[in-house]
Order: C-alpha cells, then structure tokens, then sequence
C-alpha cells in the first residue's frame, strides 16, 4: 500500500511507471463507452471513498470514471458528513472508520495539515486530490498530456509556467527535478515561489529560471502552462492582484516568442489569463489536458494499490 500526496515523495522511477501504464490502458480503451470495464479490472470488489473540502469538477469526474474503469465502486462524502477533526470525533478516529468501510481514500482539501495527518492514521491508501500545497495528480497527467503531443519525453522538452506561484507550479516544479526538465517561471516580482519551495529545489541540486518578464519566461519553449491567476479561495484584493499580472496575460503575440510548435496547457477553470484566441486555438490542448486526468489517475490509483503492471 502507497499514498499519493506529493510528486517529491515519489521516485521518478515510479512515475515513470504510471505513465507507461497509463499509456498502455488508454490505448486498449480506444472506442470503448466511458463505463465499459477495463478486462482485467484490477479493482474489482474495491471501495474508494472520496471528499471534496473544496469545489471540484475535472477531479470529481476523472476520478469517478478511473475508478468504475477499473472495475471498483466509489462513495462521494460531502465535507459536512465527516467531523475531519472538528466537533464531536478526532481525525483519528475517523481515519480508522474510513479504513474500516473503505480500501482508499481520495482527499481535496483546504488544509495540508489535515492531508498530513491523515497520511499517519490512514491503513489504506490516500491520494491528494489537491491541497493547499500540491496537485500532484493533476501534474503528473500534464506530463502524459505532454508527451503524448510532443511524442518525446518532456526530458527533452523546455517548459515554461506563466503565471501566479500556486499549488499546481508546485507540483509542476517538483515534476522538473523527477523527470530532468528545464523550467522557466514567468511571474510578478512578488509571486514568486514560496521559500520552502526553493529550499527544496536547491537541496535537490537543481535549478529554476524565474523571470519577472512574460516574455524572457517563454523564450524557445516547447510548452507554456498557465493556471486561474485567482482562485476561488483566494483572500486577496482581486483588483489589485489582477492588475499586477496584466503583463502576464497570454496572448498570440506573446506565444510569437515561444517556438512555432509550442502548445499551450490550463489545469482550468480559466479567467482573464489567457486570451480567447489562445485558449481555442489550435495550439491550445486543454480539452485533451482535461482527458487524460481519467487514464493517469486509473494508474495512480494501481500504484497506491500496487497492481501496477
């Protein structure tokens, strides 16, 4: 049994071993109705167990479909079910009633702390949906989405981030060091990664390049990521921050800087980040992005179970 909650925790060796799976079941399933089983159906007879703190819909969906794909049955608590440690029972306690019930448990929370504690009392296995911190699923499908376009692996790629410093560039960062990619980061002078981020990076002997120029970021980039500069559960002055990443939009004439081949990616939902043209133009593979979260999660949910093939 293995969790899933940060790609730093996890050899890249392992990594690669999802997305090779991954690749290989989306292949079998080509035609196939969205609820059809996969043959082997490696989860068969197997409960997980999902709660969302916070909104969700790619999440939700993707996760569903991976999990009846597999042949397993899926319960959705509603955050207002569980105590979670507030009120009348302790996170223990209730990590030990969804090992009872459960065989995993599928966690987005508001909270790391929550997500760390229950790691220490959970007997089976538990995936980080999305955290404060990390979103480590829906990166590690970025990087399939990646390499399934570029038909290469995203060792031999440049990638580029523009945008606010969040949980997904978190991901996103510590995936550079377990698949050896460059990474350059766009952002305003005040959004830079968090310390403890660059901590990492450095004890890792390895290297970012941040630019507070949008368009230095892009530069020979092979693909450009972006994310929802606020989110929704963002306590921020919204018009100021908005106005900070005005020179950060990305637009056509700023894709002109990448190479001619670049594709753009959004974990979505989307806001004024990105322009129209952009987002629904032929460059855009957001909607193939969004896709592939069902096929890689199908493999994260084997690893954590360790039935991958």
């Amino acid at each position: 049994m293995k969790h899933f909650i940060n790609l730093k925790d996890i050899s890249g060796k392992d990594l690669r071993k999802i997305l090779q799976d991954a690749k290989k079941r989306k292949k079998k399933r080509k035609g196939w109705d969205s609820l059809k089983e996969d043959k082997d159906s490696p989860l068969k007879n197997k409960l997980i167990i999902q709660m969302f703190e916070k909104s969700s819909l790619r999440t939700r969906l993707s996760f569903y479909l991976a999990i009846k794909q597999l042949g397993g049955g899926t319960l959705t608590l509603r955050t207002n079910e569980l105590h979670l440690g507030e009120g009348g029972e302790s996170l223990e306690d209730t990590a030990k009633i969804l090992a009872t019930y459960g065989d995993g448990f599928m966690f987005r929370t508001d909270s790391d702390e929550k997500i760390e504690k229950l790691k220490n009392y959970l007997s089976i296995p538990l995936i980080n949906g999305l955290s404060p911190s990390s979103h480590p699923t829906q990166v590690l499908s970025d990087i399939f989405t990646v390499e399934e376009i570029k038909k290469k692996p995203i060792s031999k790629l440049n990638i580029a981030w523009i945008g606010d410093s969040n949980n997904v560039l978190n991901s996103l960062i510590a995936a550079s060091i377990k698949f050896n990619f460059k990474l350059n980061i766009g952002c305003p002078t005040s959004y830079c990664p968090e310390k403890f981020v660059l901590d990492w990076v450095e004890e890792n002997n390895k290297k970012l390049y941040i630019y507070n120029n949008a368009k230095k970021a892009v530069v020979d980039a092979d693909v450009i990521f972006s994310d929802k500069v606020i989110s929704l559960n963002d306590k921020v002055n919204r018009k100021k921050k908005l106005s900070q990443f005005v020179n950060f939009k990305i637009t056509q004439k700023l894709l002109n800087f990448a190479k001619k081949d670049c594709i753009f990616l959004h974990c979505l939902p989307r806001g004024s980040e990105v322009d129209e043209k952009v987002f629904f133009s032929d460059q855009s593979k957001v909607w193939q992005q969004a896709l592939n979260r069902i096929h890689v999660q199908k493999s994260i949910l084997l690893y954590c179970f360790g039935k991958l093939r």
